[in-house]
């Protein structure tokens, strides 16, 4: 579930290129997700690892994550 909402909401940033020549990248809804770097790649590896760390510090204090659910089963498996 970690990896399809990381991949999705990755799909979604929006990318622009600064004045200064630097790209920026965000993800609208998240808010504080964004990342800024001297070349595209580097801008999306970075916009990554910033969404893994807000992800893991929402899940971690217990706050909501927007447009991700954990489904617990109600099944055990003898």
């Amino acid at each position: 579930m970690f990896n399809e909402y990381i991949i999705k909401k990755l799909k979604s940033a929006k990318y622009k290129i600064l004045a200064n020549g630097d790209y920026f990248g965000e993800i609208t809804g998240l808010r504080g997700v964004w990342a800024d770097a001297k070349n595209l790649e580097d801008c999306r590896q970075e916009l990554k690892e910033v969404l893994e760390d807000w992800f893991l510090l929402k899940i971690s204090s217990k706050e909501k994550v927007p447009g991700f659910e954990v489904k617990i089963g109600s099944h055990v498996n003898a």
